[in-house]
């Protein structure tokens, strides 16, 4: 059995760009509104943060900066994930160096590998570092699946805990082959609960971005066995949701968040600004949740 590194709501957070670099102030202002708000855990440097834009160097000084300002309040978690092995164990060595308390680590993308390169990415990432590993299975971005007896061989090594899954048509294999010796987190903000009563513990969240307070308290009904009040928020973000996946993530959250006074500027190319269309769509759905 797996030690739950936690339960709840973790945000996906964004990271603040300003034209040169990263606007620090604006990320210590984001960290701590999510600890105020019952965010139960943070992910620095995921997709949702860009760190495919960030230069080695930079990706280094924001998880020195979150982990620093963080100080242990709530569970943290880095993104270090490449499809270059070699450059992921780096990345993941230095999370762990800082005081990262686990690291994220999505599959390998565009030189897409088999099952057995899947095992041994992972496993060599594993070995390289003491700290829980979550693994990431994102299909619709990688083109790659982890399928469920490759996770269940993962499963056998002591710190890879769990996966953020957004394959949700396997988690009922996952969970009969691998039990309580992988922990599933939802990586879809709009079937949290469904997961969850697979014997899920949680969320990765994007949403959280805009609503911390309502996602931790759906996770929380939920994990205290109010199904019927959980399930309520989850069918109220329905709307919300979709607005937020109305192109490409990151780009509608940080325009949701902009247009809710954050002001946490625009995302790196090669990812633009909200189209017209996008954003009449997500401000329909920001009124009609009271957000805006």
């Amino acid at each position: 059995m797996k030690k739950t590194i936690f339960e709840g709501s973790c945000v996906a957070l964004v990271t603040p760009f300003t034209d040169d670099g990263i606007n620090y102030d604006k990320l210590e202002e984001l960290i701590e509104w999510h600890i105020k708000e019952g965010t139960d855990a943070i992910l620095i440097c995921g997709t949702t943060g860009e760190a495919s834009t960030m230069p080695d160097k930079e990706h280094m000084e924001v998880i020195d900066f979150a982990v620093r300002k963080i100080a242990g309040r709530v569970h943290m978690m880095a993104g270090t994930g490449s499809n270059d092995t070699k450059h992921a164990v780096e990345l993941s060595k230095y999370a762990e160096s800082v005081g990262v308390d686990s690291i994220l680590s999505v599959t390998p993308y565009y030189n897409k590998t088999t099952q057995e390169g899947l095992y041994q990415h992972f496993k060599t990432i594993a070995n390289s570092i003491k700290i829980p590993v979550v693994l990431y299975n994102v299909p619709s971005r990688t083109n790659l699946n982890i399928n469920p007896d490759t996770l269940k061989r993962l499963s056998a090594i002591p710190n890879i805990v769990a996966v953020k899954e957004c394959n949700l048509n396997q988690v009922a294999e996952t969970r009969l082959l691998c039990g309580d010796d992988l922990i599933i987190y939802s990586g879809e903000d709009g079937n949290v609960i469904p997961l969850m009563a697979l014997g899920g513990k949680g969320v990765i969240s994007v949403i959280a971005n805009i609503i911390p307070s309502d996602m931790h308290k759906m996770v929380s009904l939920f994990l205290e066995g109010n199904l019927k009040e959980s399930s309520k928020i989850q069918i109220s973000i329905a709307n919300l949701v979709n607005a937020l996946f109305c192109e490409v993530n990151p780009i509608p959250v940080k325009a949701a968040m902009n247009q809710m006074g954050m002001n946490v500027g625009q995302c790196r190319m090669p990812l633009v600004e909200i189209s017209d269309k996008g954003l009449k769509i997500l401000q329909a759905a920001l009124i009609e949740y009271g957000l805006i």
